[in-house]
């Protein structure tokens, strides 16, 4: 694995990141939305990831490795949804209830700081790879 492989794998945590920080934000948009049944209310969304290493030989020794994050799938909240008491409401059911996903906003606020952060340490680690590329390819001056 070279200075090159570096750019692959910082690139696949911030893809991987961008997907956490929508996945949030789609969470977060929706918390407040009410529907007429529990089928029909929002489930929360959370990727799932998946450290990625190929080519490792029986020895431990890296032949042409792959290495990064994967996004395996993204699943959705099994949380129940919370019944609200609002007769007044134009699609409340027949006993005048309305149903909210169940999301937690710290929860969420709490993803989104940290993958804001796991976005920028990503960017971080590709900045400095170019900074040793650069400084490397001038030794030669």
């Amino acid at each position: 694995m070279g200075l090159y492989d570096i750019f692959n794998i910082s690139g696949s945590g911030m893809a991987a990141q961008s997907v956490r920080l929508n996945t949030t934000a789609s969470n977060i948009a929706n918390a407040d939305s009410v529907a007429s049944s529990t089928e029909q209310t929002y489930k929360a969304r959370h990727p799932v990831f998946e450290a990625v290493l190929n080519g490792v030989s029986a020895n431990g020794q890296m032949n042409q490795a792959q290495a990064g994050v994967r996004i395996n799938g993204i699943v959705e909240s099994q949380a129940a949804a919370v019944a609200r008491y609002q007769p007044d409401n134009p699609i409340a059911d027949e006993k005048g209830y309305v149903y909210a996903p169940n999301i937690n906003m710290v929860e969420e606020m709490a993803n989104m700081i940290s993958a804001s952060r796991s976005y920028q340490s990503n960017v971080q680690v590709a900045n400095m790879t170019k900074h040793l590329l650069t400084k490397t390819l001038s030794l030669g001056q």
